[in-house]
């Protein structure tokens, strides 16, 4: 049996993952590629630390070594930061070796550039684990993408800020207390910046953007808020009529136009996104023909990620050369901006609200729901600064008010 050659350039916890799936499920893949997946090297940080490898793997702390192989036909990048992963890629699909990657900072930033490469070199990238995990939806696109025609994507893409929410919110503890607890279970990392202020989530909503509509918005028009504002009393706030903070990225054809934004929004029980929980990430899909599909799984971890590039080494040893996307035109969705909806705002003084904010009902001191359009929260933050809002999502609108509109004398 013909064997299929890999690399993996860094021995992390994805990388490792990796290692071990490719060992455990080789009779699969043998089963699936008609040929047998060795590990034939491993670029390594620390020649010195033990790590449980076979001898026969080729491991070294030199790329140039690894691109001067004999034999090399797929090459795992499972490293952090743009660089030197971008220039290592680029080195690869130059020599002619199909590509897998789970960083998404440098995929977000490149994966562009990498896939025209990858296309004039004949052969393919597989960027799965860059988006959610363990959870399929890159390649769920590309069977969407066949006919269906996607008009809006929505997920929980950051499972380090969804577990902070919900630890908030079951254990009734400070945004503070709940980091720590992340940060102790391994889930976050000491400097926590890039989950929790949404740099992450952002990153992954670039690349679903570029596979769903084949372009991106521009990063410094997209909307992006951390969960650092969320404060146990909005927690238990929205609580008091059936409401969950959930940190959602979202994308949508609005005008022409992609708009896109990462922030915390409230749900309810109607919403797919209720009951995700702890580390668990969701996408939720929408299209013209099948409508919403919502995918949910573990978001990290070792062996969810390493099944993500195990799925893409699949695919990419079953591509004859990279794939485009055919990108169709999406359902024009009307300009969100002007939709009028719920939204919980804090801070507000109602007896100087403009007429065109409709308040519903005070739940809290100085905390209302309120029916408006963003533009017209817009104009009153413009009036009113001290004020913060958060947009309320789903089906879930139409069941909130059960008392009569509050009347401001």
């Amino acid at each position: 049996m013909s064997v299929i050659k890999v690399a993996i350039l860094g021995f992390g916890t994805v990388g490792e993952g990796v290692y071990r799936t490719i060992q455990s499920h080789s009779d699969e893949l043998s089963a699936v590629l008609g040929k047998k997946v060795e590990v034939a090297a491993i670029l390594i940080k620390n020649k010195d630390r033990k790590r449980n490898i076979h001898d026969e793997v080729f491991v070294t702390t030199n790329f140039e070594e690894i691109l001067q192989l004999p034999q090399l036909d797929v090459v795992v990048e499972a490293i952090v930061d743009k660089e030197p992963a971008f220039t290592y890629l680029k080195n690869v699909i130059q020599r002619g070796c199909h590509v897998i990657t789970a960083n998404k900072e440098m995929f977000a930033h490149h994966g562009k550039e990498l896939l025209e490469l990858a296309e004039k070199n004949s052969v393919s990238v597989g960027f799965e684990a860059t988006v959610a995990g363990g959870i399929p939806v890159i390649q769920t696109l590309r069977q969407l993408l066949k006919i269906n025609r996607v008009q809006q994507i929505e997920g929980i893409l950051n499972g380090t800020s969804n577990f902070i929410l919900t630890e908030m919110r079951e254990k009734k503890q400070s945004f503070e207390e709940s980091l720590l607890q992340a940060q102790e279970n391994g889930y976050a990392e000491a400097n926590p910046t890039n989950d929790v202020e949404g740099f992450d989530a952002f990153y992954k909503t670039m690349i679903l953007s570029q596979i769903a509509f084949g372009v991106e918005p521009e990063w410094d028009e997209v909307e992006r808020e951390g969960i650092t504002s969320i404060t146990s009393e909005l927690m238990e706030t929205a609580g008091k009529i059936g409401l969950k903070f959930k940190h959602i990225a979202s994308l949508i054809n609005e005008g022409n136009q992609v708009k896109a934004s990462v922030k915390p929004v409230l749900v309810g029980s109607e919403h797919p996104f209720y009951h995700v929980e702890g580390v668990e990430n969701a996408v939720a899909v929408h299209s013209d023909l099948v409508g919403r599909i919502t995918l949910q799984g573990p978001g990290a971890g070792m062996f969810p990620t390493a099944s993500a590039v195990i799925e893409d080494l699949v695919y990419v040893c079953q591509s004859s050369s990279s794939k485009k996307l055919t990108v169709k035109t999406s359902s024009v969705l009307p300009n969100q901006h002007k939709k009028i909806k719920y939204w919980l705002v804090q801070g507000l003084i109602p007896h100087n609200c403009p007429p065109f904010i409709s308040l519903e009902e005070e739940i809290g001191e100085g905390i209302f729901v309120v029916k408006a359009s963003k533009d017209d929260l817009n104009h009153l933050e413009k009036q009113q600064t001290a004020i913060r809002y958060f947009s309320i999502e789903g089906e879930f609108q139409s069941k909130i008010v059960s008392k009569e509109s509050v009347t401001v004398n």
